[in-house]
């Protein structure tokens, strides 16, 4: 098992426990009430800090999911990025996958209650880093725990003139304990469907999807969407249990993921599609103005 240490939550109004690793890239490995936990922990932490496999509730960043190749341009400028160094990681394909964080260790604790962490990383101090991202900035994550709620905050503050784009997301990977796969009831909201090739990689094709509320059975899911509505609300349930992902602010997109090698459903918040990097049509974090996204889990019963 990994040595780095582990930061438990508790939830003062409940019996609710999360548990953030910042040496393993601020990942949440855990969000539970007692012996129920609700996140997928797939092939466990230390495959996440060895080979990048992810679990828990990892940070995709500066990108969420693929880009199409392993340049892109930004003012004129092109960035290279080259797999595997500089913490680029590739799919089946070859292409690159969910950034460069994946485990990072040099996240710094700046603040700690029973409750919440807050970790920084500088991007502008790490060369490293801004290899594959070359925009100065400063990224602050904040977790809490609350009324049985993780919040998960998070501060992308420019540290020179430069606007940094906003391309990242999460991939809480939840379940819902001692109740089959096939009987968990998925729950989205009305958004546009976001067409893909056979690598998963958007065509430019979209198609309007209509709020759904549909037991999973054998269903397989790695789909994309936009124009997700600020506070969108998806959900999970079954066996009386209720897991609601909020997506509060700064997240029109979304990925969903529900493989049929292990019974998890990623609910992934994205601040743009796929492969907008390369695309374009995201958001900036401009000079001298944070940006600031937020998404929450929730638990209850019904």
């Amino acid at each position: 098992m990994s040595e780095f240490d582990a930061y438990t939550l508790q939830d003062p109004s409940s019996s609710m426990t999360a548990t953030v690793v910042p040496q393993a890239g601020m990942v949440v490995t855990s969000f539970a009430d007692g012996d129920d936990e609700f996140l997928g922990q797939r092939r466990g932490l230390d495959a996440y800090i060895t080979a990048g496999k992810t679990m828990g509730i990892p940070i995709l960043y500066p990108w969420a999911n693929r880009l199409s190749a392993s340049k892109y341009g930004i003012n004129g400028a092109v960035v290279t990025l080259t797999p595997g160094t500089g913490g680029v990681r590739t799919d089946e394909h070859g292409v690159p996958l969910h950034g460069v964080l994946a485990a990072y260790p040099g996240w710094l604790v700046t603040e700690r209650s029973e409750s919440s962490l807050t970790a920084v990383l500088d991007f502008g101090g790490t060369p490293r880093l801004l290899a594959s991202f070359p925009f100065p900035h400063v990224l602050t994550q904040r977790v809490s725990l609350q009324d049985r709620t993780l919040t998960v905050e998070t501060t992308v503050m420019p540290t020179t003139a430069a606007s940094v784009p906003l391309c990242y997301g999460y991939h809480p990977y939840l379940q819902v304990p001692g109740v089959p796969r096939a009987q968990w009831v998925l729950e989205t909201p009305a958004m546009r469907h976001v067409l893909v090739d056979n690598w998963g990689l958007p065509t430019g094709a979209h198609e309007e999807w209509a709020a759904t509320s549909d037991a999973l059975g054998d269903t397989h899911y790695d789909d994309g969407f936009d124009q997700v509505p600020e506070g969108a609300v998806f959900a999970l349930s079954g066996g009386g249990r209720r897991i609601e992902v909020t997506y509060v602010k700064g997240y029109p997109a979304a990925q969903l993921f529900a493989p049929g090698n292990d019974d998890v459903v990623g609910i992934e918040p994205m601040t743009a599609p796929t492969d907008s990097l390369r695309r374009g049509g995201y958001r900036f974090a401009n000079a001298g103005k944070p940006e600031k996204t937020a998404f929450t889990i929730s638990v209850s019963r019904h």
